[in-house]
């Protein structure tokens, strides 16, 4: 054999699937190392040969990350050798190999060539057992990478293929995190020893998934796409096809500006669903407020603006530069330092962009007055703008009340009144309230007292006009008590 490294696919266990080319390097071989003798492959493997395996480095190695780099190292010293080396790896060398990857960065630091000889994945003879066209978009996902993951990178409406579960351990984390996407009864298939005469399969349903069924090294998962389209290029297509020619037309005519009502009706409606704690209301909002984002987003394709890959990488962008305590290696002592951070972040950017722009000027001036003073008080804290206590808080509520009672004309009326607000918002920081919530909430309280007012004079065959303010008082008190009993709280 020349020097170098070649690198041998052995196919995915019937020794039947070799490759012509791949026995004839086999054969032709004095010396063949494996990265395991854990295949079918290696019992056919030619008499000649002398073989050895790195078995022995994953008996030591505490990670596949020190057991794959091992390998890798000693694969390229071998190939430094006149008559370099055969590695033999199954399947593919190219699909799922993490050892042939850092073999292939290694030789070429050290100008040592490598040789390619392909061989059967297991992906194709998977594709077999399952009667499935790759060609149909199918999603390949290595188990190991995805127990170290958050959350699932994969489009649910498109096939997928987990390689590699190695053991119940594995199934059990990949199972965590495909939940996060899939229903917990959603179908899927193990499909085990692919390409082999002890090829089999199991279907059961994801949170079975690293139970009781038998998992090895030759064992993948085969998800299939949700039966109801449920990803975010499904929707984006959708509202595509309205804004196509042929589609709808009033989603047609909609522009940047005409969109403007909905996307704050939208928010709101988000906000009611949110104080009514109904979860299955949420779910349908946030549908239709995301409904506005893609509108927006596909009349800024249309125009040329911009595309939803640059919507999602400047807001990934920013958050990974917003939280380095997180994605870099700041540390930080808790949530408030956080949020102090935060701002000091934001002003170095916005120095950067335009040194004109101070904090408060990213508030926008569109917002509902309550959740604008709300904002500003929280950004003016967070660059220490705030009294050391609560106290100073209280006190400024009541010099605000006494400068609201000795105003005269209606102008310091509505200017004092304002600063009382103001002080108001500032009071909810300290008390950790937040003041638009709390006012949304005492509104339907109000509302609902009131309407109890109008049943019991209904019921009394008068109209609430005709109440003496006496008995309006003690009418309201008697609502705010039953409404009360209703919520399990005390009268406020």
């Amino acid at each position: 054999m020349p020097s170098g490294v070649t690198i041998v696919g052995l196919g995915p266990g019937d020794p039947g699937l070799l490759t012509v080319e791949a026995w004839r390097v086999l054969e032709g071989a004095p010396e063949i190392y494996l990265r395991t003798g854990r295949h079918p492959t290696t019992s056919a493997l030619p008499g000649s040969a002398k073989v050895r395996s790195f078995d022995d480095v994953y008996e030591r190695g505490d990670t596949f990350d020190q057991v794959y780099a091992e390998i890798a190292s000693r694969v390229v010293d071998l190939g430094q050798r006149s008559e370099g080396v055969v590695y033999a790896v199954p399947g593919h060398p190219l699909v799922g190999e993490a050892s042939v990857q850092r073999i292939l960065a290694l030789a070429r630091s050290r100008g040592i060539p490598v040789r390619i000889i392909e061989g059967l994945s297991f992906i194709e003879p998977v594709c077999t057992s399952l009667g499935l066209d790759p060609l149909g978009g199918l999603q390949i996902a290595d188990a190991t990478e995805l127990a170290t993951r958050n959350y699932p990178e994969f489009n649910p409406d498109l096939p997928l293929i987990v390689g590699q579960l190695y053991s119940r351990e594995v199934a059990a984390d990949v199972k965590l995190l495909l939940m996060a996407l899939y229903p917990n009864e959603h179908p899927v298939t193990l499909v085990s020893h692919a390409g082999s005469v002890e090829a089999s399969m199991r279907p059961i349903q994801l949170h079975e998934l690293g139970r009781d069924e038998p998992i090895d090294h030759l064992t993948c998962l085969y998800v299939p796409p949700l039966p109801q389209p449920g990803s975010l290029p499904a929707f984006q297509e959708v509202v595509a096809r309205l804004r196509a020619p042929g589609g709808c037309p009033w989603d047609r005519e909609q522009t940047h500006a005409t969109l403007r009502p909905y996307l704050l009706e939208e928010t709101y409606e988000v906000l009611d669903a949110l104080d009514r704690e109904d979860a299955v209301g949420l779910q349908e909002e946030l549908g239709d407020l995301l409904l506005q984002v893609l509108l927006h987003t596909q009349i800024a394709v249309e125009e040329e603006e911009f595309k939803m890959t640059g919507v999602v990488a400047t807001i990934v962008s920013k958050l990974k530069r917003r939280h380095p305590h997180v994605f870099g290696d700041v540390h930080v002592s808790g949530s408030q330092e956080v949020l102090v951070n935060w701002e000091r972040i934001k002003s170095q950017e916005a120095t950067h962009v335009n040194s004109a722009k101070g904090v408060l000027d990213g508030v926008p001036l569109g917002l509902p007055a309550l959740a604008r003073a709300q904002s500003l008080k929280r950004r003016a804290a967070r660059m220490g703008f705030d009294w050391p206590d609560i106290g100073g808080a209280w006190s400024k509520v009541a010099e605000e009340w006494l400068e609201l009672q000795q105003a005269v004309s209606s102008e310091e009326q509505a200017g004092e009144l304002g600063d009382l607000l103001f002080a108001l918002v500032a009071l909810a920081h300290w008390l950790d309230v937040d003041a638009e919530s709390a006012l949304r909430e005492a509104n339907t309280r109000f509302a609902r007292r009131f309407q109890s007012m109008e049943q019991e004079c209904a019921n009394r065959g008068i109209s609430l006009a005709d109440l003496a303010s006496g008995e309006w008082e003690a009418l309201w008190r008697a609502a705010k008590e039953a409404a009360a009993d209703q919520d399990g709280n005390q009268p406020r």
